[in-house]
Order: C-alpha cells, then sequence, then structure tokens
C-alpha cells in the first residue's frame, strides 16, 4: 500500500504543534527541551525567549533556577554549536555527536590546528578544570604561557565536553565565559553512542519531524550513514511529501489536521525551526529567507509568525518591541502581533 502523503501546509501544523508553538504547553522547563530537541542558545536570552513562546506561564527566573540546579545544561553538541538541553540529553546528544564534531572540526580548521597537539592541550585544559570551574580568559592565559596557542582552547569543546556554569549564560550576566567539565557538573555516567545517536534520531522526530533521514543529519551533524544506522533499529511511520519522497516518524505523535489555526508568535535568533533541515515546513518562506540569514546576519535575526509562517522581524529597545512585517499585514493580524509583542516587552522588563 503506499505511504500517506502529508503536504507543505500538514507537516507545517506537525511541526508547530511538536515546537509547542500551536499551544504553550504546562510542562517543566526541562521536559520542554526534551520535546523540541533543545535549543541552539549561542546567545544566551534565545534560550529564554523561546521557552517564553512555548511553555504555559513561564519566568526568566524559571530557567535560570533549572541553570544552578543542574538539570538544565548549555554546551558544545549538534553541528558543534551551543545547544541549551536538559541534563540528561547532554548526556546523550555528547555521546553521539562527539566523533562527528571532532572530524568536522579537524577537517575544517585543518590549517590552524597544525602543529598544535590537541592531546596534550586538552589533557591540560582539563587538568586546569579538575574541581572547579574555571573562566575562559585565565585559561587562555595559563595555555599561552605553556605554549598554547589561542586555537588549543578554542577547539577544546570538540575533545572535552565541557558545561557552561551559571551564572555565565543567563539572561542577567549573558557572557558565557565559566566552564566546567561536564563529569563533574552533571555527575552522571557516560553512555554508550548507539544510545546517544538513537535519542539524537527519537529527539529529531519528536521535535521535527516527520522528516527524511538527511533532514536528522543536517540538524544534528552526523553522516547520513550513521543516522540510516540508527533508523534501521527502530519502528517507524513512513510517509511521503508532495515530491514522493520518503518521510519518516515515530509512531502516535501529532499530526494535527492543517486547518488548525497557529497563533501569533515570537522567535529568537538562531531558531532551529527557521534552519535549512526544516525546510520541508515552509516555515520560513523560501522568498524571505535572505531576509533571515545573509552575509551581515549569519546568526539570523529574532522573527515572529503569523498562521504558521515567518511575517516579519522584531527587536527590543527602550522596554519595548518593535516589529517589521516584510508584507502587509490586516488589521486584525496587526492587533494579535501587538498584543503579544507586547507580552515579550512585558517580559523583558520583569
Amino acid at each position: 500500500m503506499a505511504a500517506p502523503v502529508l503536504t507543505v501546509r500538514m507537516l507545517n501544523r506537525a511541526l508547530l504543534a511538536r515546537q509547542l508553538l500551536l499551544d504553550r504547553a504546562p510542562v517543566p522547563v526541562a521536559e520542554a527541551l526534551e520535546r523540541i530537541g533543545g535549543i541552539q542558545n549561542q546567545y544566551a536570552p534565545s534560550g529564554y525567549i523561546g521557552l517564553w513562546s512555548r511553555v504555559a506561564d513561564f519566568r526568566r527566573d524559571a530557567l535560570t533556577d533549572e541553570l544552578e540546579a543542574r538539570r538544565v545544561v548549555q554546551g558544545t553538541l549538534m553541528r558543534s554549536t551551543i545547544h541549551l538541553v536538559s541534563a540528561s540529553d547532554f548526556r546523550l546528544f555528547a555521546a553521539g555527536t562527539r566523533d562527528a564534531r571532532r572530524e568536522w572540526w579537524l577537517r575544517s580548521f585543518r590549517a590552524q590546528l597544525d602543529g598544535i597537539d590537541m592531546e596534550s592541550a586538552t589533557a591540560r585544559i582539563r587538568n586546569l578544570l579538575a574541581g572547579q570551574p574555571r573562566r575562559a580568559r585565565e585559561m587562555l592565559e595559563v595555555l599561552a604561557a605553556e605554549g598554547y596557542p589561542r586555537m588549543a582552547w578554542v577547539s577544546a569543546g570538540q575533545w572535552i565536553d565541557m558545561v557552561r556554569v551559571p551564572p555565565s549564560g543567563t539572561w542577567r550576566q549573558r557572557r558565557a565565559d565559566l566552564y566546567g567539565l561536564a563529569d563533574e557538573w552533571l555527575r552522571r555516567p557516560e553512555v554508550p553512542v548507539d544510545d546517544g545517536l538513537e535519542r539524537l534520531v527519537r529527539a529529531y522526530l519528536g521535535g521535527f519531524g516527520p522528516a527524511a533521514a538527511s533532514d536528522i543529519a543536517n540538524w544534528a551533524g552526523l553522516p547520513l550513514e550513521a543516522v540510516r544506522s540508527a533508523l534501521d533499529r527502530m519502528e517507524l511511520a513512513r510517509f511521503e511529501d508532495e515530491n514522493g519522497g520518503e518521510l519518516l516518524d515515530l509512531a502516535g505523535l501529532p499530526l494535527p489536521d492543517p486547518d488548525t489555526p497557529a497563533p501569533v508568535r515570537f522567535l529568537p535568533t538562531w531558531d532551529a525551526t527557521l534552519l535549512v533541515h526544516a525546510r520541508r515546513t515552509g516555515i520560513l518562506p523560501e522568498r524571505l529567507r535572505p531576509l533571515i540569514f545573509n552575509t551581515k546576519t549569519p546568526h539570523s535575526v529574532p522573527t515572529f509568525l503569523v498562521d504558521g509562517n515567518v511575517a516579519g522581524s522584531w527587536r527590543y529597545e527602550k522596554g519595548r518591541v518593535a516589529t517589521q512585517p516584510f508584507e502587509p499585514l490586516s488589521a486584525a493580524v496587526r492587533r494579535a502581533v501587538n498584543d503579544e509583542a507586547d507580552r515579550l516587552a512585558a517580559f523583558h522588563n520583569e
């Protein structure tokens, strides 16, 4: 029997539901992060704003408290970028991505790494971090005095599992410059690589599916072969997109009616729903992609959604959230955007 066909609109509503963007979920912060596959978080406020748009009655202190309680952590994970994830997912994601991250780093920065003994450098960094978190500046000074170039520290996250230690990397202290060893901060045992790979696949399908294997690989920064190997061990639902491409999913996950209303939602910079792995959902219309990602704004810009699609950008300044629609909005939609902008401004002003 032919696999069911999912339209772009159906995939859009599935994404919004799984990303908690149709209805804010009354769940703890760690659970929300596990459901959406974590939040890309190079800029500390992104995690707070991303959760505000997804979690019912979310307050800024809730995330800071979870970071301090070590139930949620920030560290280098998928695609060698900083992600905000639950403590349990950190161990799994780190195990599943570590080899691919290191191999990509060695290929991409071969010239800069030439002559650096990374095994020696990372052993020294691990020794410096043993027993206590340290500032990046302090470690750079020690390494420089011992003859290691700056690139040794910049690369260390591909060899050592480190976390940003609060209050570093929080809303009130946004500079993320205090680091600790994940082993010591989390006090959780290492996990097998295969367990990590399976959790990455499940996390992606749970937060972004149905999807192609290549989408999962793109998001996780993994070789396609590794993703397919993990998929082969799982029981999956199978669909097709409108072009006949195979889409995979976990059984029993939401596939809302394509006519489900989608409320106005505000997204932070680097929100993963806008990256190319989720292109199939149409959440970022292709004609608008150059306005969000370009040479001047490679990190993207904060955006807002109307009916499940990016419709404009926003910025916080002087106590209010100013919006810039990319195309004209109806009076009713403009009121809805302004109301949500006022709520986001109140969140900033807590």
